[in-house]
């Protein structure tokens, strides 16, 4: 699991540990952006019908985790859907997760993001992120200029302004998300459960509230909208697939291990429970103390049981790499890739392979990283790493250029139209070199902008 401070890059595998996390957030007050394969997969398959039904290409919609422990989903910046880690920990089940995504897919599919989009065009994720915590004014202050100055005018105007729908446009996203469940034979109930926690919050003042409520207002007539489609849909009993429920179990587990003290996650899944997401949980808690023993004991175990989940093999290469143990990490993240061969454990398995320094390993992480930055554009990490492999190849060119991809993608206009200009004057003319004309052009536009 990768985190990522909404105003700081952490350079470093993050399934690393959250203690770094908690730190950045200490640091700024900001959210962290949660970068993990599994977590990630768990959502896009639950959402993946919804988007379906909606019409839309589950490709083209953007799955992004934010580190908070409020309740809290939203969708910004065209389709991009964003959640927050305290809404899968809440969730006691698959369906109350597919429901709120199927509501925010409702939004997408309605058009409610036109104006969003058209404002926030210019503006990375992590910008989005924190306006979506109420923090314009502080992005500008650590020079994310992309989002626009008119979109800065106080605390929380984006938030307010940009992230929030009117109640006719919650009722037409319910009415869709309904009909999407519908069109896919799944209960609408958990989409009313979501609701019920929330509404005794409708009391509490702004301040006090989920953030959820402030962007999407709940009424009564909401309310009882859902429920009477509970009442009557034919599919309001069918349940969860078994899979799904064991995928949210082991989620929560691993979320718990890393978000969690150690010594609460210990105490909330001892020895004694033998099942798959405490050993799971444990094996996280272990490795964050750290007893390395004891952690790749608890994982080798889940490795014997379910020899095919890539995300096991994944997590014994973290822990052997962030335990100096470089090279004996290599081969458990190929056997990941094998698996799961997602862009994001690609760009994992790639920055081992440099990271043992073997010239041998080179050409394969340059390979891993070429591919994987064609889904994970907006990966300032990946990037990185693929301007350390070019230039390791001594490929200076291409190294600037991915540099200035990394500055694009973090918001650091300066180093990006720098490294884009510096890759135009090496490199041969042709896509390669008229890309970098166009990074400098952009994020030059960009600039004067803001």
């Amino acid at each position: 699991m990768r985190v990522t401070s909404v105003f700081t890059v952490v350079g470093c595998l993050l399934a690393a540990s959250a203690m770094l996390a908690q730190q950045a957030a200490a640091d700024d007050g900001a959210p962290n952006l949660i970068r993990d394969v599994e977590i990630e997969t768990m959502l896009r398959t639950f959402a993946t019908p919804a988007f379906r039904a909606a019409g839309l290409d589950p490709g083209g919609v953007h799955i992004y985790i934010v580190q908070d422990p409020q309740l809290n989903s939203f969708v910004a910046g065209g389709q991009n859907l964003f959640m927050n880690t305290g809404t899968i920990l809440r969730a006691d089940r698959p369906n109350e997760l597919v429901g709120i995504m199927a509501h925010e897919t409702g939004h997408i599919a309605g058009g409610h993001l036109a104006r969003s989009a058209i404002e926030m065009k210019d503006a990375t994720i992590k910008a989005i992120i924190a306006m979506a915590v109420g923090a314009a004014a502080s992005v500008v202050g650590h020079d994310y200029r992309g989002i626009g100055g008119a979109m800065a005018g106080g605390e929380g105007v984006g938030e307010r302004s940009y992230l929030a729908f009117s109640v006719a446009q919650e009722g037409a996203a319910d009415h869709a998300a309904l009909s999407f469940l519908d069109k896919t034979h799944q209960s609408s109930k958990g989409l009313l459960d979501f609701f019920k926690i929330l509404e005794p919050e409708e009391l509490l003042s702004p301040a006090q509230q989920d953030p959820y409520l402030r962007t999407h207002p709940l009424t009564s007539d909401r309310i009882s909208y859902v429920e009477q489609h509970v009442l009557h849909s034919p599919y309001t009993n069918n349940p969860d697939p078994t899979q799904w429920v064991a995928m949210l179990a082991d989620v929560k587990a691993k979320l718990h291990g890393f978000l969690d003290p150690p010594e609460k996650t210990l105490a909330a899944y001892p020895v004694s429970d033998t099942s798959v997401p405490a050993r799971y949980a444990r094996a996280i808690a272990y490795m964050r103390i750290p007893e390395l023993d004891k952690a790749l004991a608890e994982i080798d175990s889940l490795i014997r049981d379910q020899p095919n989940n890539p995300y096991f093999w994944e997590l014994k290469g973290q822990m052997l790499f962030e335990n100096g143990r470089v090279a004996d990490a290599v081969a458990p993240y190929q056997r990941a890739v094998a698996l799961d061969p997602a862009p994001l454990m690609r760009v994992e398995l790639a920055q081992v392979e440099l990271e043992t320094q073997d010239p041998a390993l080179l050409p394969k992480a340059l390979s891993q990283l070429t591919d994987a930055v064609n889904f994970e554009r907006d990966n300032p990490q990946a990037w990185y790493f693929l301007a350390q492999a070019y230039g390791r190849s001594n490929n200076i060119g291409m190294a600037a250029l991915s540099l200035a991809e990394e500055g694009m993608a973090n918001g650091d206009y300066k180093t990006a139209i720098q490294q884009a200009q510096r890759a135009r004057q090496i490199l041969p003319p042709g896509p390669q070199r008229q890309r970098a004309e166009d990074i400098a052009a952009e994020a030059k536009r960009i600039q004067d902008r803001s």
